[in-house]
């Protein structure tokens, strides 16, 4: 009788402490393999290093990876909270498509009931987004924009095929703009989603486990 081969492990990869924090003390049950948070540091620069490195590591090598944490909403009538589902991160190095995304926003509708979810493109940038660059990035199609998904994504398929994904929890909107996108005050209900996101990327890791590609 064939053993069938270990799942593929999930690389979920976040920049700031209080991301992390909040993945870190979310739900852990039900991950369809091993499952290994990344805190990469702030910005597109430390984001590639952290996951080329982390990726190098035999017991990654064949990792799904998943960008995540908070983002800028780009459009009007994107609140703190909301949710942010990328069909393809970009910046000024190219674009990465991303896989299963259908699947991942219905996961995320069924583990935070009641969340708006935006599907689209998230640009990436090296700075945090502010007034009149919301409205330039939106002109380019982009829904939101943060400064690692990018890179993170980018980095990840240069080191080999994999699935890669990114989803982001608006902090900051153009009705609703912080003074830093990493404040907690004003972003708690965003931090509480975060939190409660989990089980969705496992759920999107699941659904990867059959032959993919």
């Amino acid at each position: 009788m064939n053993t069938p081969p270990a799942p593929a492990p999930l690389l979920v990869a976040c920049a700031l402490g209080i991301e992390h924090l909040a993945l870190r003390t979310g739900g852990r049950g039900g991950a369809g393999g091993r499952v290994t948070l990344l805190r990469t540091g702030m910005g597109p620069k430390a984001a590639e290093r952290a996951v080329t490195r982390a990726l190098g590591a035999p017991e990654l090598r064949t990792a799904a990876v998943l960008a995540t944490g908070f983002c800028a909403g780009l459009a009007p009538g994107m609140h703190p909270g909301d949710l942010v589902v990328a069909e393809e991160t970009r910046d000024a190095h190219g674009s990465t498509p991303c896989d299963a995304t259908e699947q991942l926003v219905k996961a995320l509708t069924n583990a935070v009931p009641g969340r708006t979810v935006h599907v689209g493109p998230l640009a990436g940038s090296d700075h945090v987004v502010r007034g009149a660059e919301r409205s330039e990035l939106r002109a380019t199609g982009a829904i939101a924009a943060d400064m690692e998904s990018a890179a993170t994504l980018l980095g990840a398929v240069r080191m080999g095929s994999r699935p890669v994904a990114a989803v982001r929890v608006i902090v900051d909107a153009p009705e609703h703009e912080l003074v830093r996108i990493g404040t907690v005050r004003g972003g708690i209900s965003a931090f509480r989603v975060l939190r409660a996101v989990l089980p969705a990327f496992y759920e999107w890791h699941r659904s990867l486990l059959l032959p993919w590609r």
